[in-house]
């Protein structure tokens, strides 16, 4: 089948149009993602955002060790304080509220009850360990008050 030399200019006019118009789309969106630089400045935006990021992977391995770190060591931390204030000679009425049990604990619940005792001529200051929340130690009720004040605060 042969066609005629006219249809043949039609069809080929046609397809001219076509490549045309394809070619000016392709160049108007190009020019739409390249903003008005050249290839090679959007290819140097390339380089560097993959840089860029390389060196944000980096510093975000970094950043989560330091973060374990500091998570380790502040599991060691005192994290709960209370303190107790108290009169040891209740029934003299002397001395007032200037005795106190203080205690200092970790997440853990370990660390140490520290009291102290006023009198008139003396001054007594006691230590006592604590782990797990509990003491070897016979611990008096204003102790005892003071761990459960600083249980209290690592529960918040």
């Amino acid at each position: 089948m042969v066609l005629p030399t006219d249809m043949l200019l039609i069809i080929f006019t046609v397809g001219m149009v076509i490549a045309v118009a394809l070619g000016l789309h392709t160049e108007w969106r190009m020019s739409r993602l390249l903003r008005g630089k050249s290839g090679k400045t959007l290819e140097g935006v390339i380089i560097r955002n993959s840089s860029d990021i390389e060196k944000f992977k980096e510093f975000r391995t970094e950043l989560e060790a330091y973060l374990e770190t500091v998570e380790r060591r502040l599991g060691q931390s005192v994290r709960g304080v209370g303190t107790v204030r108290f009169n040891p000679f209740k029934g003299t009425g002397a001395g007032g509220n200037t005795s106190f049990a203080t205690a200092f604990l970790d997440e853990k619940e370990n660390g140490v009850v520290l009291s102290t005792l006023y009198a008139r001529e003396r001054v007594g200051v006691y230590a006592k360990p604590i782990k797990g929340g509990t003491s070897e130690h016979e611990l008096t009720e204003e102790e005892k008050e003071a761990v459960k004040q600083a249980q209290q605060k690592l529960r918040l």
